[in-house]
């Protein structure tokens, strides 16, 4: 599986489950027993620390989106100790730059990795530059998660971050466009469908039994919506704030601030048909109107 890999892609989904069941699924899949320099990148809220959980399950991280902070830096004092006394480190690269310079963090980076300690790095790109050592495994999280095994000519990390940073407003602004029309749908007397898909740039509802449902009317009341520039907020880790409505939600953090910011919403004007499963699905889009998908469950 490993032996010419050289790069997989992934949908990125939006639930915390799902990230972390990701995350499990690429650990077994990718990571080696050896691999000790593990490096992500992404924005904040792309769910990176949900994946790392899934990856390393048991692993403390130092910070992450609940809030959890741990102080002194463990790989730092450590260092600054003279002895690593962990098996795997995790370090949040931006958090830990209000209090630390980029090189510093570096220098305790590379001196666990060499004394065979595995390090888990968040936000990678802002360190590469000081370390002369490459990441076993290197994952980028933006609309999709892609994980490379880097070799001598990269991929570099400010090529994954390139991409996966610019491609993460497509996956805030699914994930709004995903409440909004299920909001939609509840209205209707319909229970939001708890089975869901993945497209690019948008999302899929799976239906067991065609709902008497008039896509078009849908669609006209989420554009509506759009329309107000309704402001989206986090509210816990189950829900967000719509227009002043609390709403659940299992990726609160990985929404765009206002339903205005949606660009180019629309649902397909027919339900496709599964073939494998007899399923009536429901497709969602939004950026531009040529935009090409496949389903992809996850």
């Amino acid at each position: 599986m490993i032996e010419g890999f050289a790069h997989s892609v992934y949908f990125a989904p939006r639930g915390k489950d799902r990230l972390m069941l990701l995350g499990n699924s690429i650990a077994h899949r990718y990571l080696l027993s050896n691999d000790i320099l593990i490096a992500l990148i992404g924005d904040a809220g792309a769910g990176k620390s949900l994946l790392i959980k899934g990856m390393f399950p048991g692993l403390i991280l130092t910070n992450d989106d609940e809030g959890i902070n741990t102080r002194p830096l463990p790989v730092l004092s450590d260092y600054r100790e003279g002895k690593f006394n962990s098996h795997t480190y995790h370090v949040d690269i931006r958090f830990e730059n209000a209090f630390t310079q980029s090189w510093q963090l570096a220098e305790a980076v590379e001196k666990a990795v060499r004394k065979g300690r595995r390090v888990v790095v968040e936000h990678f790109d802002l360190i590469e530059k000081h370390l002369d050592i490459s990441p076993e495994l290197l994952i980028g999280i933006g609309e999709e998660v892609i994980v490379t095994r880097p070799g001598v000519f990269g991929p570099f990390s400010a090529e994954i971050a390139k991409i996966v940073y610019k491609s993460i407003k497509y996956r805030r602004m699914t994930h709004t466009a995903e409440d909004l029309t299920a909001m939609a749908i509840e209205k209707r007397g319909y229970l939001r469908p708890p089975i869901h898909s993945d497209v690019k740039n948008g999302f899929v509802f799976q239906f067991r039994e065609k709902p008497d449902l008039s896509i078009e009317q849908i669609e006209k009341e989420v554009k509506a919506m759009v329309d107000e520039d309704l402001k989206v907020s986090y509210h816990d880790d189950e829900h967000i704030i719509i227009g002043g409505t609390k709403y659940p939600c299992t990726g609160p953090r990985i929404h765009v601030r206002r339903t205005g910011n949606l660009e180019g919403f629309r649902l397909l004007a027919d339900f496709i048909i599964d073939p494998k499963t007899g399923d009536h699905l429901l497709v969602g889009l939004v950026g531009k109107e040529d935009s090409q998908f496949q389903l992809s469950h996850i």
